[in-house]
């Protein structure tokens, strides 16, 4: 069997304030494919986005393991991890993030600039010119709608062309059309670029374009289903009604 391109082994995270331990996440084991898509959903508290940093090495378990391509990155020091990432594992935000002393693309040419690209000008210009922001490149992110700072987000987390990419909430601050065009662009992409995507989010919409859905609560895996199982679920649903 080979080797799974992330996973996490008997997971689990705590916090400890002064006598009370607050279980966040219990023995979490998911293993996901390159080039996938998957989407972690849940009510607020379930963990998502702590689930989210662990897989992304910003954080570490209580207990248990994260594996990125065979390497156990929970053995790592913070900036091993942080090299492991470099240019390999993005992020979008729904806050955005972006450098707000910096323009739409300063925000996109950075993470090129620090890594040394050579022709990190000719990539910035080319994908913000593919998420459609060619004619805002010198505006900063306060003179920009919320749909377009998203894809300005969008546009810096793929022009290092990543092999991983972690999303949390990415349309959660903005409204229902805007996010549906964010959707469509981020799954253009990812598909253009083969990309493994892993989302949190409460939007039934976005989850619903992933290969796969894992639903946690109360810190725990509740279900764990590939679209096709989902797809029959509902198709049986529909039969009973």
């Amino acid at each position: 069997m080979s080797t799974p391109f992330l996973q996490a082994e008997n997971v689990s995270k705590s916090l400890t304030s002064s006598d009370k331990t607050l279980q966040i996440l219990q023995t979490i084991n998911l293993a996901f494919s390159a080039a996938s898509t998957n989407a972690i959903v849940g009510a607020s508290g379930s963990g998502k986005t702590t689930l989210l940093g662990l897989l992304a090495g910003l954080d570490l378990p209580t207990t248990g393991k994260i594996h990125f391509q065979g390497k156990d990155i929970t053995a790592l020091s913070e900036d091993e991890r942080a090299k492991i990432r470099a240019g390999k594992v993005a992020f979008i935000f729904q806050s955005f993030q972006l450098l707000q002393h910096l323009t739409a693309y300063e925000n996109v040419l950075l993470s090129l600039e620090i890594m040394n690209i050579s022709d990190a000008k000719d990539r910035s210009l080319s994908i913000l010119d593919r998420v459609g922001l060619s004619h805002r490149l010198n505006h900063y992110p306060n003179q920009l709608s919320g749909g377009e700072q998203q894809r300005c987000a969008i546009a810096r987390a793929f022009v290092s062309e990543p092999i991983l990419l972690f999303a949390d909430e990415p349309t959660g601050n903005l409204d229902l059309k805007t996010g549906n065009k964010v959707i469509e662009l981020l799954f253009e992409l990812n598909q253009e670029r083969e990309t493994s995507l892993i989302i949190a989010t409460h939007d039934q919409n976005l989850a619903e374009r992933c290969d796969r859905i894992i639903t946690l609560s109360g810190g725990e895996v509740l279900s764990d289903m590939a679209r096709s199982d989902t797809a029959s679920s509902n198709d049986i649903t529909e039969m009973k009604n």
